[in-house]
């Protein structure tokens, strides 16, 4: 089942989501769970958040992925938010 991530980093964080990038793409890499991915951007460019498509067995399974990611254990996130998710619509031909 897919799940769909959102999360938007706490202001000035972007020094912690660096010292954390090489943990959280162990992570990523380790679990298999992520099937697409990447930053939010601020106006200046820069990082500022995260959206994560993964795809786990259930909410419980997504709930913990979520929680187990080096990011959140970090504290990177003033927010977050999980849901279930369906595409209908891939037409850059994404692998999900």
């Amino acid at each position: 089942m897919l799940f769909v991530i959102t999360a938007i980093d706490k202001e000035g964080s972007l020094q912690l989501r660096m010292a954390t990038r090489e943990a959280h793409f162990a992570y990523v890499k380790a679990t298999g769970a992520l099937r697409l991915g990447g930053p939010f951007l601020d106006v200046n460019g820069e990082m500022a958040g995260s959206m994560m498509i993964i795809e786990v067995a259930d909410l419980a399974a997504a709930r913990d992925w979520q929680t187990n990611d080096p990011y959140a254990k970090a504290g990177l996130f003033q927010s977050s938010d999980l849901r279930p998710w369906k595409a209908t619509a891939n037409f850059c031909e994404a692998r999900l």
